[in-house]
């Protein structure tokens, strides 16, 4: 096995080699059947739109836990006895699987790469001390930073939230932590930096000042904003929306609720939206419905690409293969010009019951070529079949005289009604739904 595929004295993967492409009619599990990186569709390669990145989370630390049981995969790198030494092996693993799988990125949070220490100082040269290694890796091997962020949520201090929490010596704590992260953000080149408020909510008005809390929130954002930009960090501020869980009500309940709170603090020029598929149906809400009120807003940054389970009604974070997800998502994606800076993070994890570690292979390979198919047919969808052009003549009415007065905010309320006497009842105009799932069905299976 060549050392090109690997970054350290250890193989933590051995058997696996860079992962090919063999096209659809290849039967084997280790090798992509959609995603091939060089292929253009359209104007870019595949690897441009879709601009893919691994989670450090759920890849490297997640073994498997539920809360019914510990862990069920044994990672190499977690037998070392020291944080450190652990948190080094870990690192030199995580870019052995980028290297192998090809992604043009990855994405962290603070404690991810090196563990918390006993004061504020011993955290951030721990994490200092790993970012120098993630440099050389990344300079080793290609592989960027697609955004880096801080877990304000895992430590009992933030049990209460973090820039919402009622004690201001528990918000310090988290801008200490955030300070940090955008350290390393800005030192390793991230094009983005991820805001996930995970606690930031309440479980209970009886004890809350929900007023108090989101004007805090606000500051905070604004301070790590305003310190980001002073150590040269250009890239956007994400803030990724999720309805519950852990806590009851979220703060960032929805792609809606993001978008007006960004928009009422004057925050909406530096931040933009990062979606998950899962957060989404949790929301009550479709994937595409999620990525479609954002790009609507021009506020869709970036997107965690995994999917939930219909019969659970708790976040699973399972790998993207449904087609008809990754298709109207990347309708989306297309329409609004593509995704950069952002990209395709998979904040997905294997199954519990998947223990051996091609697994981990298997499933991000499982989810790239489904964002690949769905890039494919969403781009003909675009470009060779009538959707589009029915959609718009679905409004063309809008483009009269009269319609474009009224966008325009040029007729009273009087004119519409007295247009509506004039004119009559208007004709039912088929919204040919089963159409358009259909054409839907009939590029997909092509």
């Amino acid at each position: 096995m060549s050392a090109d595929y690997y970054c350290g004295d250890i193989e933590f993967f051995p058997g696996i080699g860079r992962i090919p492409f063999e096209g659809p009619q290849s039967d084997n599990p280790l090798a992509f059947k959609y995603y091939d990186a060089d292929r253009r569709i359209g104007d870019r390669t595949m690897r441009e739109h879709l601009r893919f990145a691994v989670c450090y989370w759920h890849t490297f630390t997640g073994a498997g836990a539920d809360p019914f049981g510990v862990g069920t995969r044994v990672f190499g790198w977690d037998r070392a006895v020291d944080p450190m030494d652990a948190a080094t092996l870990r690192m030199d693993a995580a870019f052995e699987m980028f290297t192998k799988l090809g992604v043009p990125y990855y994405c962290f949070h603070d404690r991810d790469m090196a563990p918390a220490g006993e004061t504020v100082a011993d955290s951030e040269r721990n994490l200092a001390r790993m970012v120098e290694r993630a440099a050389r890796l990344q300079q080793q091997t290609g592989v960027r930073l697609l955004w880096g962020t801080a877990n304000l949520f895992s430590h009992p201090r933030y049990m209460c939230g973090a820039a919402t929490n009622p004690d201001f010596a528990v918000l310090t704590h988290a801008a200490a932590q955030v300070k940090a992260a955008l350290d390393a953000t800005v030192a390793l080149g991230g094009e983005n930096y991820v805001f996930w408020g995970g606690r930031e909510g309440y479980s209970t008005l009886l004890n809350t000042d929900t007023a108090r809390e989101l004007d805090h929130m606000a500051k905070f954002l604004a301070a790590a904003r305003d310190y980001g930009r002073r150590i040269g960090f250009k890239g956007r501020f994400l803030i990724e929306p999720k309805p519950m869980e852990p806590m009851k009500h979220q703060y960032d309940f929805d792609a809606a609720s993001v978008i007006g709170f960004l928009r009422q603090y004057g925050l909406d020029s530096d931040f933009s939206l990062n979606i998950e598929a899962n957060h989404a149906t949790l929301a009550g809400h479709t994937f595409a419905h999620e990525l479609q009120v954002s790009a609507n807003a021009r506020l869709l940054g970036s997107i965690d690409a995994n999917r939930g389970d219909v019969q659970n009604g708790w976040d699973t974070d399972q790998f993207p293969v449904d087609l008809y997800d990754t298709t109207t998502a990347m309708l989306v994606v297309l329409e609004q010009g593509g995704l950069a800076p952002g990209g395709l993070n998979f904040d997905a994890k294997a199954r519990r019951e998947s223990v051996d570690m091609e697994d981990l292979f298997i499933g991000h390979i499982g989810g790239m070529d489904g964002f690949a198919r769905g890039l494919e047919v969403a781009h003909a969808l675009l470009t060779k079949s009538p959707l589009a052009a029915d959609r718009r003549q679905r409004y063309a009415s809008f483009d009269s005289v009269a319609g474009v007065a009224f966008e325009r905010g040029e007729l009273s309320l009087e004119a519409l009604r007295n247009l509506a006497a004039e004119h009559g009842e208007p004709a039912l105009t088929s919204g040919k739904q089963e159409r358009y799932e259909n054409l839907l069905n009939q590029y997909l299976l092509r």
